[in-house]
């Protein structure tokens, strides 16, 4: 059975409905059916934080003049990544209810206690430490969130209150974490995940297995065709890549007929990859990197050299096969065993996973022609 139309049989529960805060509803968990055509912004409770104050995270619901699918778009379940937060913010803000088909149901910001500490992890109590709500989504569609630690609870109530029963396709956004950066950077796991991608024009798509509690692979296994989209570094809204991600979402809304037009397919077909290959750091020390994203290398080329701190090199490390790079360490500070250089390749003998076996790409030369 579809996790739909299951979740169509249970009756949310809603807070009162004078609760409000800045002017915007509060309430218990999401209930499409409740809410009125156009945009509504409101506050979903998720639970309570340590001092007994409760954590709400924002919701912006735009149905619209006709029927279509339910499209959830979500951001900031790392609290430090925020490109995607600017994404919706813009989105929200161009589309008119009267020309979308379906409803939009975005989500600038899934981690409030990450967001508020600007911390990559849910890090809700005083002492700082916390978990990856991105590995604690549940995958049972009748989880509710009420077992476990405070971040199990968190990410439970996240996929019972906001997730569950309120999607037809779904993209997760993100960004690489402080201390490094991505390319505009798609996971797929499915033949329905990858037709999503290849609307959203991304430098590079990697084909995987997927991660036992991820947002986009919870979605999938019950499923609902979703993406995660990387988009750039963390801690900024980095405009060119605001728009590279607005460009892409509207391709993707075109396709599924909720807005009206052609897909913007002015960004080139992305690189498929199915190999990462992170490359680390022996020694601690000061990382000088010597590629740029999107930059095809040879097995020996040189991808940084790490110095101490008088600038005398102490590991310079290589590219171990032919690859894109893919992702980048940005802090020249450097830990033993730190990622400095990510790497993404095609290799013909791992298997197909469920999105079918695409042409290996074709080989490049060092200035990918």
């Amino acid at each position: 059975m579809l996790l739909g139309t299951l979740l169509s049989m249970a009756a949310p529960a809603m807070a009162d409905p004078g609760d409000r805060i800045d002017g915007s509803p509060a309430v218990e968990r999401l209930d499409l059916a409740r809410l009125p055509a156009g945009k509504t912004r409101l506050w979903v409770r998720i639970d309570d934080n340590d001092v007994g104050q409760g954590y709400f995270v924002p919701v912006v619901v735009i149905k619209g003049a006709k029927p279509g699918p339910r499209f959830l778009l979500t951001a900031g379940i790392h609290g430090d990544e925020l490109n995607g937060i600017g994404v919706i913010q813009q989105l929200v803000e161009d589309i008119d209810p009267a020309t979308l088909s379906g409803t939009l149901i975005a989500v600038p910001g899934l981690n409030a206690p990450g967001l508020r500490n600007s911390t990559r992890a849910f890090t809700g109590g005083h002492n700082g430490g916390g978990d990856n709500l991105n590995r604690l989504i549940p995958r049972d569609i009748h989880a509710h969130g009420d077992e476990g630690n405070a971040a199990k609870r968190y990410a439970g109530r996240l996929w019972s209150r906001i997730i569950v029963g309120n999607a037809n396709f779904a993209i997760d956004l993100h960004t690489q974490s402080r201390g490094g950066t991505y390319p505009a950077y798609v996971f797929v796991a499915t033949p329905a995940a990858r037709r999503i991608a290849d609307l959203l024009r991304p430098d590079s798509v990697y084909i995987q297995t997927g991660i036992d509690g991820a947002v986009e692979d919870m979605l999938v296994a019950n499923d609902i065709p979703a993406v995660t989209y990387e988009l750039g570094g963390a801690e900024v809204f980095d405009g060119a890549m605001i728009e590279r991600g607005l460009r892409g979402i509207r391709n993707v809304m075109v396709d599924r007929g909720m807005l009206p037009g052609r897909p913007d397919l002015r960004d080139p077909a992305p690189f498929l990859g199915n190999l990462v290959t992170n490359v680390d750091s022996p020694r601690g020390g000061w990382a000088q990197v010597r590629v740029k994203l999107n930059q095809f290398v040879k097995k020996g080329d040189v991808l940084a050299v790490v110095t101490d701190p008088f600038g005398r090199p102490v590991a310079t490390l290589t590219a171990p096969l032919d690859a894109r790079v893919a992702g980048l360490g940005t802090d020249p500070r450097t830990q033993p065993g730190d990622m400095v250089v990510r790497l993404l390749s095609w290799d013909a003998s791992l298997p197909c996973l469920r999105t079918g076996c695409p042409p290996a790409p074709p080989k490049r030369d060092a200035n990918g022609k």
